[in-house]
């Protein structure tokens, strides 16, 4: 069953005060056995057990194993020292060791790991903003393949990248709109760039930092006002993508047929039976008309820049560096 969690509003400092409290209750516990039962201990230097000789005995056989010099001799105080100070030991020595982790060994751990993920980013994906849209687009590249730790998640907000952490993703929190957080995850080196900020002026922004960055790098929008498109487009956006003129193509295609706005909901997903595809043209292929193509339904090619259509007479002859776009059943897809 998950269980409720909630970030503590106290200061670190708190933290380490009560677990100094814990280790001084539990010296305190072993100091008191010690004392009332000094009866059982022998000070091999002068002969009497004084209240600093059960405070020297009790530190020094919790921090160490002892020097010899007061000893338990009788049965009662071996077995307190047996099972009640050996328990007390190994507490207050993982107190330590667990306040000296967090405090100092977690940080150097952190700041080593992600230097070694960072150096090691190369065509990876770039998510900036991990909100309903980002989200759901990281959903769908796993589900065409993309490996997890592929995908790396910028936001500023804390909840949003705890989520992308809670999933198995590379995660940063920060301004995707500064330099020095896009060269963090090696921008330059990412296969692709996904923007989905929640803002149109946020998310044009990032575009323009990322393309001054990685100037080669596919970057994709999501932008939700119609008249920022051109702007996104000349901030260096390579794909612009309007959730709200895309679901008033649906409405409007259901319309003209009750299964148009269904077909076109199956091409943009991966779960359906068929998907399209973007793919470079083989060598095989090259000299052959696209209908002739036997991987799927040839819709369209690019070609220098441009977009020719499975009508026009450009796509009856592929040649090499040509882009094809197609639709594949989804089982054919990597």
């Amino acid at each position: 069953m998950a269980s409720l969690r909630r970030s503590t509003p106290y200061p670190v400092w708190t933290a380490l005060l009560w677990r100094l409290g814990l280790a001084a209750g539990l010296v305190a516990i072993a100091v008191s056995v010690h004392w009332f039962d000094r009866g059982g201990l022998k000070d091999n230097t002068d002969g009497v057990v004084s209240f600093p000789d059960v405070v020297y005995f009790t530190m020094v056989t919790i921090t160490t194993v002892g020097y010899g010099d007061i000893v338990p001799v009788t049965a009662r105080a071996r077995l307190f020292d047996a099972f009640g100070l050996t328990p007390i030991r190994l507490f207050v020595w993982l107190i330590f060791v667990g306040t000296a982790y967090d405090l100092f060994l977690r940080g150097l751990w952190e700041r080593w790991r992600m230097s070694l993920i960072q150096r090691n980013l190369q065509g990876h994906v770039v998510v900036a903003g991990y909100g309903t849209s980002g989200a759901e687009a990281v959903n769908e590249l796993i589900r065409l393949g993309t490996k997890r730790e592929c995908i790396v998640v910028i936001d500023q907000d804390v909840t949003a990248v705890k989520a992308a952490e809670s999933c198995g993703l590379t995660h940063l929190e920060g301004d995707a709109t500064r330099n020095a957080t896009l060269e963090a995850v090696h921008i330059a080196r990412a296969r692709t760039v996904i923007v989905s900020a929640g803002r149109d002026d946020t998310s044009i922004l990032i575009v323009l930092t990322a393309r001054r960055l990685a100037p080669t790098t596919p970057i994709s929008v999501v932008i939700r006002s119609e008249d920022n498109e051109p702007l996104a487009r000349q901030a260096g956006a390579n794909t612009v993508i309007n959730p709200a003129s895309f679901a008033g193509l649906l409405l409007a295609g259901s319309t003209h047929g009750a299964h148009i706005a269904d077909y076109m909901i199956d091409l943009a997903a991966t779960n359906g039976a068929v998907v399209l595809r973007e793919r470079p043209v083989t060598d095989a292929e090259v000299g052959k008309a696209l209908k002739d193509i036997g991987t799927g339904a040839g819709l369209r090619i690019h070609r220098d820049g441009q977009a020719y259509e499975f009508w026009q007479s450009q796509v009856g002859r592929l040649e090499r560096d040509d882009l094809i776009v197609e639709v594949v059943p989804a089982t054919r897809t990597p």
